[in-house]
């Protein structure tokens, strides 16, 4: 992984210290920027599609749920 690569990561969405993180399936918690507040989707599965600005940063593009 390099900086700006583009990412898909599903996982749940949590809050985090005054922000918001994605505890990956894959394992491994990654801290997100956010364009707006995701309040319909903490504490769900989600993909978030972005690219990395740091090596525990995403700038996030899209969030959607994942279906059950």
């Amino acid at each position: 992984m390099t900086m700006r690569d583009e990412i898909v990561e599903m996982g749940l969405l949590v809050r985090d210290r005054g922000g918001f993180a994605l505890r990956r399936d894959g394992g491994g918690v990654v801290r997100l920027d956010l364009p707006r507040t995701p309040v319909d989707h903490v504490e769900k599965r989600v993909r978030v599609t972005g690219v990395y600005v740091a090596d525990d940063l995403i700038e996030v593009e899209a969030i959607l749920p994942l279906d059950r």
